[in-house]
């Protein structure tokens, strides 16, 4: 668990910059997984007659694939940075640690919702996400 703890408010107030990153992260995985299916692809295709493909294509896909690699690590670096925990890289999924009634427990966020809005028991995971039902 990171260092810093968020009351709700600051985890919402924090969006403000961790949203951009969160999406940043999310679209690079989704480059690579379409990378890797190209990738699939061309071995296939390479493999049989070529396909019209060469070696070349292959090797090009997989420097991309080792640059956003790169760029995936750096932006969990950030988020890391920035106090939240990146629990789903593909969902831009993300824990906040924070107190509720003096226990630790993560409040619970992903790309694409409003605000963080939901929490869980650490190690609950979001399965066991529950509104934030406390005062500050």
């Amino acid at each position: 668990m990171s260092n810093r703890l968020f009351t709700p408010a600051e985890a919402n107030n924090a969006l403000g910059e961790v949203r951009p990153v969160a999406e940043r992260l999310v679209a690079v995985r989704t480059r690579m997984r379409e990378l890797v299916q190209t990738q699939e692809t061309l071995v296939t295709a390479i493999g049989g007659n070529g396909g019209g493909y060469a070696a070349s294509d292959f090797n090009a896909a997989q420097t991309e694939l080792e640059q956003l690699a790169e760029q995936a690590a750096a932006t969990v670096d950030e988020l890391d940075e920035l106090g939240v925990v990146v629990k789903d890289l593909d969902l831009g999924l993300l824990d906040f640690p924070a107190l509720r009634e003096g226990e630790e427990v993560e409040l619970c966020w992903h790309v694409g919702e409003a605000g963080v809005e939901y929490w869980h028991r650490v190690g609950e995971g979001y399965a066991g996400r529950k509104p934030i039902d406390w005062v500050e």
